[in-house]
Order: structure tokens, then C-alpha cells, then sequence
């Protein structure tokens, strides 16, 4: 951000090198800070940072992409209402796109992991 002059807008996405992981880029973004309660806005920017990603892997060739569960911990977006936004968005992009062929939904706490499992039956 300090070369390029500015922080990247919430809701966008950037593609970078990954340089020494173990895939060939990554895709960056930056999700909603929740301040006090929780507004569609919030929701609206979240959804925008999942769909920014999964058009961008498309504009590049990427089959597959996985996801952190974005904004949640110290951005304060509900785990719940993030997961549910996460999900419902990349399935509905799915539907719409067959371009990519794997979604992971990488989760760090046994609580997200319970819901993604919820939600992905």
C-alpha cells in the first residue's frame, strides 16, 4: 500500500504472486470493519469482497480458490451472518459461472468450522 500511495478499497479485490506458498498467486481484500451493529452495508461490502475474488480468479484462469472467513475476529463481523454471506454468495456465483471448479472455506476456530458445516450440509 505504501508504493502504490493508497489502502486498497473494502469490497475490492487485487491478485499478487504468492511467491513462496504453495499455489501460484493470491487474491487480496479488504472487508468490512463492523463498528457497533451490524448494518446491510456491512453485509452488501462483504458480499462484494467474496464476489471481487471469485471474478478476478475467473479473469486469471484460477480453478480453484480458498477463502479465510473474511472481516470476522478483529474486523467484528458476526461469524454466523459472515458465513452465511460467504456461502450463499459463492454458490450463487457457482450457479451462474462453471468456470471454477473447487471453493474451500479455510476456518481457524472449531465455531466457524461448525458453521460452514451447518451450512454446507
Amino acid at each position: 500500500m505504501h508504493n502504490q500511495g493508497h489502502e486498497e478499497p473494502t469490497g475490492q479485490a487485487k491478485i499478487t504472486s504468492a511467491y513462496n506458498l504453495p499455489c501460484d498467486y493470491v487474491i487480496h481484500t479488504v472487508g468490512p470493519i463492523v463498528r457497533g451493529q451490524l448494518t446491510k452495508e456491512h453485509c452488501e461490502l462483504l458480499e462484494s469482497c467474496y464476489l471481487s475474488c471469485l471474478e478476478l480468479a475467473v479473469q486469471n484462469q484460477i480453478e480453484s480458490i480458498a477463502f479465510c472467513c473474511i472481516s470476522t475476529g478483529v474486523f467484528r463481523f458476526p461469524q454466523k451472518e459472515a458465513a452465511e454471506i460467504a456461502v450463499q454468495t459463492v454458490v450463487d456465483f457457482l450457479q451462474a459461472d462453471k468456470r471454477i471448479e473447487k471453493v474451500v472455506f479455510n476456518v481457524f476456530k472449531q465455531e466457524d468450522y461448525d458453521i460452514y458445516k451447518r451450512l454446507l450440509g
